[in-house]
C-alpha cells in the first residue's frame, strides 16, 4: 500500500507561482511513476506532468514551459509559475507502482485573475 500526502495550493494571483508538494508512505518498494493530475469542476480529470524513477518527464502541452516537476525518492514537487486563471482545479498526487495507481487527497489551487 501506498500513502499519498500533498502540501501546498491555494490562492494564487494571475501570473504568480505556487508550489505542491507529495510525499509517499508506506509498506512498499519502489514506486515506477509519480505525477500530478488536475480536475477542474465541469470537466475530466487530466494528467498535468509526471515523472518516472529514472528521471524521465512528461507535461501537458498546457504546462509546458511554465510547470517544472521533480522528483527525489518518494517524493514528487510541482513547481507551477506563469499561473493562469484556467490552471483552477483540484490537483492530485498520483503514484504508480507495478501497475496499480494511488491518488492522494486533492489539494485546491485557485488562480484569480
Amino acid at each position: 500500500q501506498v500513502q499519498l500526502v500533498e502540501s501546498g495550493g491555494g490562492l494564487v494571483q494571475a501570473g504568480g507561482s505556487s508550489r505542491l508538494s507529495c510525499a509517499a508512505s508506506g509498506r512498499f518498494f519502489g514506486i515506477n511513476t509519480m505525477g500530478w493530475y488536475r480536475q477542474a469542476p465541469g470537466k475530466q480529470r487530466e494528467l498535468v506532468a509526471s515523472i518516472t524513477s529514472g528521471g524521465s518527464t512528461n507535461y501537458a502541452d498546457s504546462v509546458k514551459g511554465r510547470f517544472t516537476i521533480s522528483g527525489d525518492k518518494n517524493t514528487v514537487a510541482l513547481q507551477m509559475s506563469s499561473l493562469k486563471p484556467e490552471d483552477t482545479a483540484v490537483y492530485y498526487c498520483n503514484a504508480v507502482h507495478y501497475g496499480d495507481d494511488y491518488w492522494g487527497q486533492g489539494t485546491q489551487v485557485t488562480v484569480s485573475s
